[in-house]
């Protein structure tokens, strides 16, 4: 995507992403899109919960 840079560290592995604020308003629903994926990416380990026990959270805490 034009407006996108990778940026390497030493060893040459891209270690972060910079993008021309212009282009991220121009595709706006693409970077949405990447950061759910990265989002979804960084919780894959994590435990997971049944809807019921949410349910229960959220009723117990008075969310619900």
């Amino acid at each position: 995507m034009k407006g996108v840079t990778f940026i390497t560290d030493e060893t040459h592995n891209k270690r972060f992403v910079q993008i021309d604020i212009d282009q991220l308003e121009k595709h706006q629903n693409k970077v949405e899109d990447l950061l759910d994926v990265i989002i979804a990416e960084s919780r894959k380990d994590d435990d997971e919960i049944s809807w019921e026990e949410v349910k229960e959270q959220l009723k117990a805490s008075g969310k619900l």
